[in-house]
Order: structure tokens, then sequence, then C-alpha cells
């Protein structure tokens, strides 16, 4: 497995082979640089940014590296069959159409709402004589279990969760504009920082021997 760190541009639609337009989210994903070689994951840097914006000791690690300084810093899984090395570029080559990935960002921030909104209730009477048409109404007992069970769906912050979506389709991968076309919507708003990996539940044409090699190891 591997991964790239990149920036959600937004939606479009691009024209499939048949004729049928595909609604795909473009993201920038890359260059990203090595900062780091683990075990079973590269450290990676992404979004050049000035020193006088980073941390003493962040801008410090940098520069000891010699490398450019970056805003995110992201660890992700290594291809075990490729060597790595501090300073190198990982760009989207590293993926090409037909690919699966997934995709993990910080959703839309809603702020606090209601039940209604945020756990989709489905409201009390709209009647004339109702008084509780959006509220929250009774949330226990007094006599089994006479508590609130913890955990009970209740108004509150809504949004600005880490969130992964799961086998999203590589459409198009263009190495000269870092520019990477995924099929269907992503986590996050416009602008926010994403990470890019092969998909656990699905085999790309780019993993598939080796996780046949692993599949025929368990046996």
């Amino acid at each position: 497995m591997t991964g790239i760190l990149g920036r959600k541009i937004g939606m479009t639609q691009v024209f499939a082979e048949d004729g049928s337009y595909v609604n795909v989210t473009a993201i920038e994903a890359g260059p990203c640089w090595v900062l780091a070689v683990n075990d079973k994951s590269l450290q990676l840097g992404f979004a050049q940014v000035s020193e006088k914006r980073l941390k003493k000791p962040i801008a410090g690690y940098f520069k000891k590296l010699n490398i450019a300084c970056c805003k995110v810093i992201r660890e992700v899984p290594k291809n075990p069959a490729k060597e790595y090395k501090v300073g190198d570029e990982v760009k989207v080559d590293i993926f090409s159409p037909g690919d699966f990935v997934d995709v993990t960002g910080v959703s839309i921030g809603k702020g606090f709402q209601g039940g209604m909104k945020r756990w989709h209730w489905k409201g009390g009477p709209m009647t004339h004589g109702s008084t509780s048409h959006r509220r929250v109404g009774s949330i226990g007992s007094t006599t089994t279990p006479g508590r609130v069970w913890r955990g009970h769906h209740m108004p509150g912050h809504m949004g600005a969760q880490r969130v992964t979506l799961q086998n999203l389709k590589v459409v198009r991968a263009d190495l000269e504009n870092n520019i990477l076309l995924v099929k269907g919507a992503i986590p996050g708003c416009k602008n926010g920082y994403v990470m890019i990996r092969n998909a656990k539940k699905k085999v790309n044409k780019t993993n598939k021997p080796q996780a046949a090699l692993e599949k025929k190891a368990k046996k």
C-alpha cells in the first residue's frame, strides 16, 4: 500500500469513453516530500509554507532535513516493494485510472444543530394544537432505568470530524498538473487537506501481486 497528501479543489464533470459524464472531485495531490522512513510507513510533507509561519521546533526540523517547510505532515502506508529515502518526492503517478482509493479528510462543520438535522428525528405533530414540533421531548423514565442512557442522541455540535470514504474510483491522474480526479464526493470543504491511500477492501492493479502472495502465504 501507499498514499499521498492532497488538497480538495472542488467538484466537476468529465466525459467517459462511452460519452456519459461522471461527477468527480478534483484533488491537488502532491508533490509530497519524504521526511522520514519507518518500517511500515512514510512521513510525508505537503503544501510549502514560509518558515515564519511555523513554530521554531518544526522549522528547525525541516532545516535539519534540508527540505522546504511544509504545512501538512502525515504518515501514510509504505509500499514494501519500493525503497525510499529522505528527500524523495511522491507524486500523483503512484495512482492510475481504474484504481480504488480511500480518502480521509475533516468533514464540513455545521455548528450546533438540533436533533432533527443531526440525527434525522421524525419530529412531533405539526398540527395547531401541538407545542413540540422540533423539541427533544422525553429522554428517560423515572422508573426503569431511572436515568438517561449514555450516548443518547441529543442536539449538539455537528460535523468537523475525521471521515474516511472507501473504494472511490480514480478517473484520471494528471502528473503534469498534479491533479487527481476521483469519482464522487470526498469529505471536507474546498481547499481542505486530505489523505489518499490505496483501498483496503479492493485490490488495485498496482498491488495485486502482493495481495496474491499474502493470500497464498495464509493458505
